[in-house]
């Protein structure tokens, strides 16, 4: 895991509280964006922790160009910015998940583990305003463009990702292994040409789907 933040004490913090973890293994920090992109090339963690507002290259900016060069990092945002406006461009820009530095330690251990299983770890407070934002873009028409269609089976995958269901608890509801998930997601993805889980919920809100049957 590589830790990208401006302050110090901060990464510090965070780096002692992950080494002590048996599955978490810090191995490297950066202090701002730019350092980072060059640490993940270097170092190709499985998982960058982004700070967004940092001097020079910002954890957006960075967040980008990684995804873009390196798509199999995976970025999850840590910051104290509970602005709507950077929790779209963190999803826009590639990000798994986007958590708020105020969490408690337990919720944020579990959240960092939830990335590995597949799910996009967003802080509750931050949840609540992006599923208002899927409110929003399920009252517009939807526009597909490109891309295969979907099978059955992927669109009943699809449809429970947008109820905010992990993958432990779709494979369940479809008698299914969490791998056979897993490249369902992945499919899902190509086929729509986005980039991120949450991508692909806020595609499903707008094409009517994630709602209970009555």
């Amino acid at each position: 895991m590589l830790l990208c933040d401006d302050h110090a004490l901060f990464r510090q913090g965070i780096k002692g509280v992950l080494d002590s973890q048996a599955d978490f293994q810090v191995v490297g920090e950066a202090e701002d964006g730019r350092q980072a992109v060059e640490l993940a090339r270097e170092l190709m963690p499985d998982l960058i922790l982004m700070d967004l507002n940092m001097p020079g290259l910002g954890g957006l900016e960075a967040t980008r160009l990684i995804k873009r060069e390196m798509p199999a990092i995976k970025v999850v945002i840590l910051t104290v910015s509970d602005e709507e406006e950077n929790l779209l461009e963190a999803i826009k820009s590639g990000a798994q998940g986007y958590l708020l530095k105020n969490l408690k330690l337990e919720t944020f251990l579990d959240f960092l583990r939830g990335v590995f299983r597949g799910e996009a770890p967003i802080s509750p407070l931050m949840a609540g305003k992006i599923l208002g934002e899927f409110a929003r873009l399920a009252t517009k028409p939807a526009e597909v463009t490109g891309g295969d269609e979907l099978t059955d089976r992927e669109t009943e995958v699809l449809n429970l990702v947008a109820r905010g269901s992990t993958n432990r608890e779709i494979a369940t509801a479809l008698f299914i292994s969490e791998n056979t998930v897993k490249k369902h997601l992945q499919n899902i993805l190509e086929k729509l040409h986005l980039q991120n889980r949450v991508q692909a919920a806020a595609f499903a809100l707008r094409q009517g789907l994630g709602r209970e049957k009555p």
